[in-house]
């Protein structure tokens, strides 16, 4: 149902992730996975310490876009910070859809920050029964 675009993405996010936190213009790639659950194809993405209300879905034709920012803890003044390993930023992912998917009709629930996305499959791909007319008896053609 998803079509790989890149065979190097998965390096590039590495990397990216080891060099420097993501900004707007440069967003880090955030892990996911992907995988058919009956008539649904279920999408989800790891977004530790990410709120709702700083995630953005849109869905472009077949292009799904999810774009995340992780953003510092709010600090007071007595704050020292002994040890900074999360990832603080912008965390992106763009996925392209296959036609057979159904992008109208997209769920999304935001758990434990789990980002899940649920998407049908289209009617017009499922699976169908052809019924076979019988006629009324054989026709001859004269010319």
């Amino acid at each position: 149902m998803l079509m790989r675009t890149d065979p190097f993405r998965e390096l590039d996010r590495l990397a990216q992730q080891l060099m420097d936190p993501g900004t707007w213009s440069r967003p880090s790639a955030m892990p996911m996975d992907a995988y058919r659950e009956g008539d649904e194809y279920v999408v989800a993405f790891d977004l530790p310490g990410v709120t709702a209300d700083a995630i953005d879905i849109d869905v472009e034709r077949n292009m799904l876009t999810v774009k995340a920012e992780r953003r510092p803890v709010a600090k007071t003044d007595d704050v020292q910070m002994e040890l900074s390993e999360r990832p603080l930023g912008v965390f992106s992912r763009q996925i392209v859809l296959a036609d057979t998917l159904d992008t109208e009709h997209i769920q999304a629930d935001f758990d434990a920050g789990v980002l899940t996305l649920r998407i049908p499959i289209a009617e017009r791909a499922k699976p169908r029964k052809i019924s076979i007319g019988v006629g009324s008896g054989h026709k001859e053609i004269s010319g």
